[in-house]
């Protein structure tokens, strides 16, 4: 089965390049439309609010109706979204598909790590999210470069012919790759079996840890980025693109705990890579209150990123053995808990900053992080609850 992981992380790729598609072509959006930035900056949040609205639906869904297929769905539905907004001639239309975009994507992530977790078992497991984890990683990290380029040769509605083409042939390899499981029966979709195993998955232990967790993380890590503009600007350094540059070292960073991911093991067990992660995002927080120049603010976000894998890819293989049967749903709600914290973040940053000012702002969150890693480390290493035990066995 191991072939299927480099198609599963193929398909993370592909939605992750879409879902930063817009930001470099918006001047050419705005001026074609005649719409001001601001609103045609409205695209990039219209796919991103739908992609985190989507998770709780898709991941019940794809528990009956089939991890495979809902993915090669959702594929579908985003290759055709992209190319049906690049014939698009308002802007209310183009906004539309781009909502439509933000269905497909939000349905191809979460779900793809439910599938990870029925074909890997689970000492495979860390290793293989974190291979898909790079697939989204080095899509969202190229998903600008990408667009900026090909917006200078084609224009915009070159960059979403080109996309949404790419994205059909990946969803022809997943629909090749799948396809023995594609031709298996699907269980009809059941809303009251919906809610039951919702109320399962949020009365077992390892969801409360987890799911509050991911969404600290949110709030702490993500959270942050929106701020680092202005960080560097108080440093005397106004430049975006230099911002960019430095906020891009956390992809870096990620992408290297997946190359290393399989060594640190023999070494250290999860609780032991949660603890290391979290020590190395608190730290670099900590540093960045600090405010040293911004080529060192690169490593600090290399490193964070770094650590965010190491810290997130147990409450990752964690989720994933909360409901086997229902392994979509959980990581869903655990994608769901993450966005919401993304979303929140921002906001609590920005009180912080005002009442408070930076240093003690990004020390206390560096503190809630460090926390929040060791506590976790030490109660997921609690056995499963007894009916995900009766389940696994089953």
């Amino acid at each position: 089965m191991h072939y299927l992981l480099p198609i599963i992380a193929l398909g993370n790729f592909a939605a992750g390049l879409t879902s930063r598609a817009m930001g470099p072509v918006r001047p050419q959006i705005s001026q074609q439309f005649m719409v001001s930035i601001t609103t045609a900056a409205t695209l990039a949040s219209a796919m991103a609010v739908t992609f985190a609205l989507v998770q709780i639906p898709l991941g019940a869904v794809a528990d009956f109706f089939g991890k495979p297929r809902l993915i090669l769905t959702c594929l579908i539905l985003l290759g055709l979204a992209n190319i049906a907004g690049a014939f698009t001639e308002s802007f209310e239309l183009l906004l539309v598909t781009r909502i439509l975009c933000g269905i497909g994507a939000g349905g191809v992530f979460p779900v793809a790590m439910g599938l990870t977790g029925d074909i890997f078992t689970l000492d495979q497991r860390r290793i293989a999210i974190s291979r898909i984890t790079a697939g989204a990683l080095t899509g969202n990290l190229l998903g600008s470069s990408f667009s900026g380029l090909l917006g200078d040769l084609v224009g915009w509605r070159g960059v979403l012919s080109t996309l949404g083409s790419f994205v059909l042939l990946v969803s022809i390899l997943v629909a090749w790759g799948f396809r023995k499981q594609m031709s298996t029966p699907r269980r009809k979709v059941d809303l009251a079996q919906m809610g039951t195993n919702y109320r399962r998955i949020l009365t077992h232990p390892h969801a409360r840890i987890c799911y509050l967790s991911v969404f600290i993380e949110g709030g702490c890590i993500i959270g942050l980025m929106p701020y680092v503009a202005s960080f560097l600007k108080d440093l005397g350094e106004p430049r975006l693109s230099i911002a960019g540059i430095v906020i891009g070292g956390y992809a870096i960073g990620g992408l290297i705990y997946a190359l290393l991911v399989k060594r640190m093991m023999a070494y250290l067990s999860d609780s032991g890579l949660m603890i290391l992660g979290a020590i190395f995002i608190s730290s670099q927080i900590a540093m960045i209150g600090l405010g040293p120049p911004w080529q060192a603010q690169i490593v600090c976000f290399m490193v964070m990123g770094f650590g965010f894998y190491s810290l997130h890819g147990g409450f990752q293989l964690a989720t994933s053995e909360i409901a086997p049967d229902a392994r979509a749903s959980a990581v869903s709600l655990q994608a769901f808990s993450f966005n919401s914290g993304q979303f929140v973040g921002p906001i609590l940053y920005g009180l912080g900053l005002s009442y408070l000012g930076k240093i003690p702002t990004l020390f206390t969150a560096a503190f809630l992080l460090l926390t929040v890693g060791l506590v976790s480390s030490r109660l997921l290493r609690r056995p499963l609850a007894p009916d995900a035990e009766d389940q696994q066995s089953s």
